[in-house]
């Protein structure tokens, strides 16, 4: 991912996804493109055009914070995307952990005792931990049994990416699988942004982008956001739909890596299911709290 590259295409497309009429200028005559001119993101910004330009055909190495500020307030870019354009500028400037190479890593949360411990108490949420690149490292006991469609047979590292964009199982354990595509390239989009020699990301965002149309075309629109948190809707193929709130928590000691819980609000057909699911959950073996991963 070349980073002058990856600041050009984005910084385009936030210029054009934004009429002059929500920014506050006349739009009138005749535009040769979507959106915003450089010069109006210039004055917006309190730039020369000149300078604006240099900085859109990827020169952001050593642009103040101050500057980068006003840019995202002309562009008014989203906290998701203002963090991102802070992280290409970053890893531009070479002095951050994002800016320089890493080779593959571990998945040491996945390996470390408290994590499992962790995860060994929430006993009525669906507890993962994961990565930044979509990798299911660890689950509890109800969340081996949710996400069966995408553990499958539990060889190899389940990754959220791959099920999406590439198992036909997936529209069907997402109802709402456009807006899920969409969540899904976003985050990762960001997480390309704050490591952008991260080689499995790299690999992996190229597989897709050969092997599915879709993911291609999302990934080209430069989307970015957080997870956080939020409510999101499933159809598991034992219990029927599911409704359930989610929060994500950043593991500080590994940094990418996010543990990932989802709850039932008590009382609804969702949280009879949810329980439902657990009880069969438990009843064969006990299984481990954890995926096997290679």
């Amino acid at each position: 991912m070349d980073n002058k590259t990856e600041v050009r295409e984005f910084l385009m497309s936030r210029r054009a996804r934004l009429a002059p009429e929500q920014a506050g200028l006349l739009g009138g005559g005749r535009r040769r493109v979507a959106g915003l001119r450089r010069g109006e993101v210039a004055a917006l910004a309190g730039l020369s055009v000149e300078y604006y330009g240099r900085i859109e055909r990827g020169q952001i190495a050593g642009v103040s914070t101050a500057v980068l500020e006003a840019l995202a307030r002309a562009l008014q870019l989203t906290e998701p995307e203002r963090s991102h354009l802070f992280d290409l500028a970053r890893a531009a400037d070479g002095n951050t952990l994002a800016a320089r190479p890493r080779g593959r890593r571990s998945p040491r949360a996945a390996q470390r005792q408290s994590i499992q411990q962790v995860l060994g108490t929430i006993h009525d949420g669906i507890a993962v931990v994961r990565d930044q690149r979509q990798n299911l490292l660890a689950t509890n006991q109800l969340a081996k049994a949710f996400y069966t469609p995408v553990i499958g047979d539990g060889t190899g590292t389940p990754n959220l990416a791959r099920f999406q964009f590439l198992d036909p199982a997936s529209r069907d354990f997402y109802p709402d699988w456009d807006l899920f595509s969409e969540m899904c390239v976003a985050v990762m989009r960001a997480e390309a942004g704050r490591d952008p020699h991260d080689a499995e990301l790299q690999e992996l965002v190229g597989e897709l982008s050969t092997r599915s149309d879709v993911f291609r075309r999302l990934w080209s629109a430069h989307d970015v956001r957080s997870h956080g948190s939020g409510t999101k809707r499933f159809h598991h193929p034992e219990v029927g739909e599911l409704v359930l709130f989610y929060e994500e928590l950043m593991i500080t000691a590994d940094p990418g890596t996010v543990l990932m819980v989802y709850t039932a609000e008590p009382g609804t057909p969702t949280a009879e299911r949810l329980a439902l699911l657990a009880s069969w959950a438990a009843a064969p073996t006990g299984a481990a709290a954890d995926v096997d991963v290679d």
